[in-house]
């Protein structure tokens, strides 16, 4: 059986679409051609059905209003291929290509230019919104994670270059900024508000084909997704395919409430299961991002699960609801507060937890420092915990404030080490990189490197490394710590 498996929707460099223009199908007539009409027996509609002349809603003054306002994305990124002499680029061992690119990959292409090596240009296409007037939209973390340039095309055919404001990958959200005036935007609604068999309307460029519009119903709301842990994704069977990613979903109303974000599929495109980011979370994470360049979440420290009927009878639960608590991390919040593997949390501030998805979401809206009041069943009995939340580990993109270069000049994603990582590293101070990509990449600077300097300016936190990168020159010595050894990596920031 095919595997299924949640596809971002992202259009990749060398991706071709063959568009079939025409078709026929036996037993439909050719259009124009005069047809005999029967008329059909009359049948008298009993009293239960619909009144006659009842109309499907109409979206047209939606597309008229609030079209403008959606904005497709292009990306471009310097991809590294396959350094290994038997490798092929991208591509898993098992897939039927495996073999064909690896067969291929050294040799010497028509021309007698050899295959390129190390990096090769990428490009991808996504959509947006705008929401200020002077510039600011909304897109999808993954449509312009990772790129070095990143273009804004209106529906009016004008193009801006956009600066990537942030980027936060645990809820999938973006921010872009360009530099214009008098734009239009769209409006916010309430997800909260949207009920399962409600019409929505997506706006999109799948497969880049600009401002297509596609409508469906909401299938499910609160939706927990294998990849995710703090979206409560709305669940519809609009069509989304790559490309639409990022672009808004609206109501009725006209309201934008989800960012459409990811499918469901087996063939890697739509197939009935499309999930959009309420835009009520977006939005939280969208304010953080601008004022701050990151985004703070509260943090428990535990592992938790979700409780089905036999270990709500095992726990002495009536039903089953809950998050179970499988492992409490050492020195966390919770083992301070008192938290016990095989407490099962039921409430949290008083609200219900009746599924365990909907933990994290709820934990990661305290701020750190904060209180959260735990009502757990412990043994069978309810218990009362009283929590001090922490901070959430987040990587963060560095220097993305530029505005020369997206993510950034530096090009890395990088959180502070906290006192055990610089104890068993050795340093004080500096930051981890969890993620390298343009300049950065292109100099040798990898994962797991930690950045203890830059141009011998000692680097204690991540802002300031963005800080320092932004002010720098065209070219800046990092000393980065990789293992046990000291280097210093000389990069060309452009």
């Amino acid at each position: 059986m095919q595997q299924k498996a949640l596809v971002r929707s992202l259009i990749a460099a060398g991706l071709v679409t063959a568009l079939i223009a025409g078709y026929s199908r036996a037993g439909v007539p050719a259009a124009n051609q005069p047809q005999a009409v029967t008329a059909p027996p009359a049948v008298t509609a009993p009293a239960t059905q619909p009144i006659a002349g009842a109309q499907l809603p109409g979206f047209n003054w939606i597309v008229e209003k609030y079209g403008p306002a959606v904005v497709n994305i292009t990306v471009s990124s310097n991809a590294k291929m396959a350094a290994k002499a038997n490798g092929a680029p991208g591509i898993d061992p098992q897939d039927p290509f495996y073999e064909f690119f690896k067969r291929f990959q050294g040799q010497m292409p028509r021309g007698g230019a050899p295959m390129p090596r190390g990096e090769m240009p990428m490009h991808g296409q996504g959509s947006g919104f705008i929401i200020s007037a002077d510039g600011r939209i909304l897109t999808n973390a993954h449509v312009v994670d990772g790129a070095e340039e990143v273009t804004v095309k209106l529906i009016d055919k004008r193009e801006f270059k956009a600066k990537v404001v942030g980027v936060d990958r645990k809820s999938d959200v973006a921010v872009l900024k360009i530099e214009a005036t008098k734009l239009p935007i769209v409006q916010f609604g309430n997800p909260a508000e949207a009920k399962v068999g409600d019409w929505v309307l997506a706006i999109g460029s799948p497969f880049g084909f600009e401002n297509s519009v596609t409508a469906g119903i909401v299938s499910a709301k609160g939706r927990a997704l294998p990849d995710e842990s703090l979206v409560p994704f709305i669940q519809t069977d609009v069509a989304v395919n790559p490309g639409n990613s990022g672009g808004p979903l609206f109501n009725l109303k006209g309201e934008v409430i989800g960012i459409n974000s990811q499918i469901f599929s087996r063939t890697g495109g739509y197939e009935g299961l499309s999930f959009a980011v309420p835009i009520d979370v977006a939005v939280k994470v969208q304010e953080q991002l601008v004022a701050t360049g990151k985004v703070t979440r509260g943090r428990l420290g535990v592992t938790i699960q979700g409780v089905n009927q036999a270990l709500a009878e095992s726990f002495g639960l009536s039903k089953p609801m809950g998050a179970l608590v499988s492992a409490v991390e050492k020195g966390s919040p919770a083992e301070k507060g008192g938290v016990e593997p095989g407490d099962v949390i039921v409430k949290i501030n008083g609200k219900n937890v009746d599924e365990s998805f909907e933990l994290p979401a709820q934990v990661a809206d305290i701020k750190p420092g904060g209180t959260a009041k735990l009502e757990v069943i412990r043994k069978g009995k309810a218990q009362e915990l009283t929590v001090t939340v922490g901070e959430s580990k987040e990587s963060k993109v560095a220097a993305n404030d530029n505005g020369q270069q997206a993510p950034g000049r530096l090009g890395v994603a990088v959180r502070p080490l906290d006192a055990d990582e610089q104890r068993q590293a050795g340093v004080k101070g500096g930051v981890l990189v969890e993620e390298a990509s343009g300049a950065a990449a292109r100099a040798g600077i990898q994962a797991g490197d930690v950045i203890l300097s830059v141009n011998d300016t000692p680097i204690q936190s991540v802002d300031q490394l963005r800080s320092v990168v932004s002010k720098a020159g065209k070219r800046v010595a990092i000393l980065v710590q990789r293992e046990e050894a000291r280097i210093f990596v000389p990069v060309e920031l452009g």
